[in-house]
């Protein structure tokens, strides 16, 4: 908003392109970049304005950001289109392509997006959020990009013959237009990288309904290691058990910085339960809480009745790690005899009493499971008078919370979950102080391409109850400001992209996501320092355009699946590819708004490696859901330093250019590259993610078994693009590199003329290739250049400083290491010594340039090592 007494220009007097030169034309039904043909058989209702026809905004746009934009305005413009009635739901062609190379991203699910390729207009998926075009005419790519005007949102679908068609909602049969002038936007660039940055800078001064990351703080937790509880426990989560989960990382020296608290701690109960005011029971996995609703806003009873000090004395109560194991595995089996029912009716199946024989004989085995269990729960043993010598007066999450932090000193966040409305199928009508109504969801026909979805299914059974839009903001500073004091940190909100099912009688799904979102970040700002939100299930135009004026940070990829919840065996393995795949193509357009997270992993997974080498150059959070009991502790401590914090990369993580359009997923032959920056020097990671993708016909992400295989892979130190940050710009301009492969435990020379580095993956497999320029220093030009710890995936982003040093008889090389192990550097000659902290030691050295010495870690000096090379 502008501030007081500041009137509101339109940008339209400010912005002018500093350029005549005219990039789009629109004229006999041809759609041009700088006369290449982009689209053809354009319909005569589409119309093509330039930006500065039609951008309008708010002063309050940052200058710096509103010059940048106003720079490049030539290079950009919007698509509208008219009809003659007018109506809430309007889909028109914009034109055809065919045999031009695009990358898009579609919605697979409600809440989901991931990557699709083809040539054609009509190799476009329903739902999709943008499609870039390669132009090699002319060495650029164009971006088209469906938005939001007035109250309608947009997206692409595809149409017959190569045509692309755009399909316009409103949301609601009250709200209706019928002329476009800005429904879609159109940006040209050289560099698909810059392009996107540009696109995305431009559409934030256009709509101004949201900001770019770069305005933004992220929270705190984005450079640390975390737990997640979600997998540990699913909703039989407890005070106990999550502390038993902290203590064992502390135990093994990789401390918790942050933990979540998923889904489990709410006060939820059914609209058929008898008592209004009691929490259901029995609730172990996601799926069977889907249509319970919040009938208090505070922590449910297995919370509530937590005695303050109870986990802090000497008879703190003791914890059985097999009995959650259990539960989810008994509650699997009855998921699945459910799955298969409901599989034999669709058949035609008649008679059921086999299933049912079998659900009720998995329902006693879990009531037993739990039943057994009651003598060990948090409510009763921590309740139990005696069980700890202090003078504790305090019970419920803040006693809880309290007690985490007085255990674990290095605990710095506590976050808990909850959905967008509240719980899954939103709060009870009569049991808050909220005006709340059950409201009777209704699926957008865009989504009717998309996969099926369990969560779906739920809420269009059951409904969401809904608190009156008018009353957001109260809604959100109740939850939030309860749970501020009693000592939660920030939120993980989830199930997001609910609000367009629900929107008929608020003025449509931009409206009620207006509402909604604003009530949301008000809460943010006064509860969470503004920052304290990760967001989930978020991933559609609407949430990027209405909801990230504050949040900052959210999901990039869908939920870690340890398994096929459809039952593919090999899913345990290709689910994980599909993950990362999501991650670094959502990244491209998300990571202009928030900082890209890409979600836990269990570290005894199968694949938990390969999940593992993604996350240490990712540039988020590494964070993970480990059972109690059930680590790896070898493999975070390649992730995770002693004190909770990680060696993160100095930008998001990005495909490489020859991946943008090509498949990962199931050509048989691509390789997922992406690159980031550390402080001094470039990293990317090599991964085969083959074997699983989208099935168009299927409609569902599926394996495909033939192309899990090995595959040949090259790289060159001119696929990291350097001119992304300006900070590495520099990096980028050496005249030799060091290469050095994380895994293969191999040093490489390159320059840019050298050929690429060839290497076999095989599959759910990778390597990590850290480029550091090479330094020559002193007159007899030695060459120098240091990789970091080769005990941590991320090896360069170990080096926190580096300094050369020349004096008249000797030069030297200061480095600032973070962390304990085998630090390697390249050079060409041997030291004359070495000091480590003051004092000389000694290393080793290869005429094959490799120098190593072990580093301790200090604790004192925060894990930091100087170390001192002279030559």
């Amino acid at each position: 908003m502008a501030p007081p007494n500041v009137p509101v220009n339109p940008v339209l007097n400010v912005i002018r392109s500093e350029s005549s030169e005219k990039y789009f034309d629109l004229s006999d039904g041809k759609f041009n970049v700088k006369g290449v043909p982009l689209l053809s058989e354009v319909p005569s209702n589409v119309t093509f304005s330039p930006f500065s026809s039609i951008c309008q905004s708010s002063s309050d746009v940052p200058t710096h950001l509103l010059n940048r934009v106003s720079a490049l305005s030539h290079k950009a413009g919007f698509l509208g289109f008219n009809k003659e009635e007018s109506s809430d739901k309007l889909i028109n062609s914009l034109g055809k392509f065919d045999n031009r190379d695009f990358r898009s991203i579609f919605r697979f699910k409600t809440w989901w997006s991931t990557m699709w390729v083809g040539n054609s207009g009509s190799d476009l998926q329903m739902e999709t959020q943008w499609v870039l075009l390669n132009v090699p005419e002319i060495n650029s790519y164009v971006i088209i990009i469906p938005i939001i005007e007035g109250s309608f949102r947009s997206a692409f679908q595809p149409g017959t013959d190569g045509h692309v068609m755009i399909f316009a909602e409103s949301g609601s049969t009250q709200v209706k237009a019928s002329k476009f002038d800005a429904i879609a936007y159109v940006h040209v660039s050289d560099n698909p990288y810059t392009l996107m940055k540009e696109a995305y800078s431009a559409l934030r001064v256009h709509l101004n309904t949201f900001r770019l990351l770069e305005e933004k703080s992220a929270p705190n937790l984005v450079d640390k290691f975390g737990w997640c509880t979600w997998d540990a426990f699913y909703l039989t989560v407890e005070p106990v058990g999550v502390s038993h989960g902290v203590n064992e990382f502390v135990e093994a020296g990789v401390p918790p910085r942050f933990l979540i608290i998923d889904d489990g701690w709410q006060s939820i109960n059914f609209d058929d339960d008898e008592n209004l005011n009691e929490d259901a029971k029995n609730l172990v996995i996601g799926g069977t809480q889907m249509t319970a609703r919040l009938h208090r806003l505070e922590e449910c009873d297995k919370f509530k009745n937590y005695k303050g000090g109870s986990l802090l004395g000497p008879h703190a109560p003791s914890f059985d790690p097999k009995r959650p194991k259990m539960l989810i595995s008994k509650a699997i089996e009855l998921e699945n005899v459910e799955k298969a029912r409901d599989k034999a009716i669709q058949s035609g199946v008649t008679d059921l009493s086999e299933f049912q024989k079998q659900m009720q004989k998995h329902k006693q085995e879990l009531d037993m499971i739990i039943g057994g269990g009651e003598e060990g729960s948090t409510t009763s043993s921590v309740s139990k008078e005696g069980s700890c010598s202090c003078q504790a007066k305090k019970y419920g999450m803040k006693a809880f919370t309290s007690d985490l932090r007085t255990k674990f000193k290095s605990l710095d966040d506590i976050y808990v979950w909850h959905a967008l409305c509240g719980a899954w199928g939103g709060v009870k009508p009569g049991t808050t102080h909220l005006n709340s109504k059950i409201i009777p969801c209704k699926v957008s026909p865009g989504l009717d391409g998309s996969m099926s979805d369990l969560a779906v299914v739920k809420l269009v059974e059951g409904g969401i109850g809904l608190v009156h839009p008018d009353q957001a903001g109260d809604f959100y500073n109740s939850i939030h400001s309860y749970l501020s004091e009693a000592g939660i940190t920030g939120v993980k909100v989830d199930v997001i992209h609910t609000l367009e099912y629900v929107s008929e009688e608020f003025g449509g799904r931009v409206e009620l996501a207006k509402a909604y979102y604003n009530g949301l970040t008000s809460s943010l700002v006064k509860n969470f320092n503004g920052t304290g939100l990760i967001a989930s299930m978020q991933q559609c135009n609407d949430f990027f355009f209405l909801g990230t004026k504050q949040i900052s940070i959210g999901r990039v990829g869908d939920d870690f699946w340890f398994q096929d919840p459809n039952g593919d065996p090999m899913g345990v393995y290709w689910l994980q590819g599909v993950h990362m795949i999501h991650c670094a193509y959502n990244s491209m357009w998300m990571g202009q708004f928030i900082q890209p997270d890409w979600d836990m992993f269990q570290s005894d997974h199968q694949c938990a490696k390969f999940h593992a080498g993604s996350r240490a150059i990712c540039g988020g959070p590494v964070y993970i859901s480990d059972s109690v009991g059930g680590h790896n502790f070898d493999l975070i401590r390649q992730l995770v330093y002693p004190d909770g914090t990680i060696p993160k990369c100095q930008h998001f993580a990005l495909p490489t250019r020859d991946c943008l359009f090509k498949n990962p997923l199931f050509d048989s032959k691509t390789a997922l590259k992406i690159w980031n920056f550390n402080k001094f020097g470039g990293v990317m990671g090599a991964f085969n993610c083959q074997g699983a993708g989208w099935d168009p016909k299927e409609q569902r992400i599926k394996g495909y078994s033939q192309c899990y295989k090995e595959i040949h892979c090259s790289v060159h130190v001119s696929e990291i693009e350097w001119e992304q940050k300006m900070e590495a710009a520099h990096l980028g301009k050496a005249e030799e590199y060091v290469v050095y492969l994380n895994q293969a435990d191999e040093l490489f020379q390159m320059t840019p003329k050298s050929d690429p580095i060839q290497m076999v993956i095989q599959p759910s497999s990778f390597e990590i290739f850290s480029f550091v320029p090479v330094q020559k220093l002193g007159s007899n030009n030695t060459k120098f250049a240091p990789i970091g710890l080769t005990n941590m995936f991320n090896s360069g982003g170990t080096i926190q400083e580096l300094e050369y040093t020349s004096g008249l008889e000797s030069y030297s090389a200061k480095i600032k290491v973070k962390g304990g192990g085998n630090f390697l550097a390249y050079s060409s000659q041997s030291p004359k010594k070495c000091c480590l902290n003051g004092a000389v030691v000694t290393f080793e050295w290869s005429a094959s340039g490799k120098l190593s010495l072990n580093l301790p870690w200090v604790e004192e000096a925060a894990g930091i090592s100087d170390v001192v090379l002279v030559f």
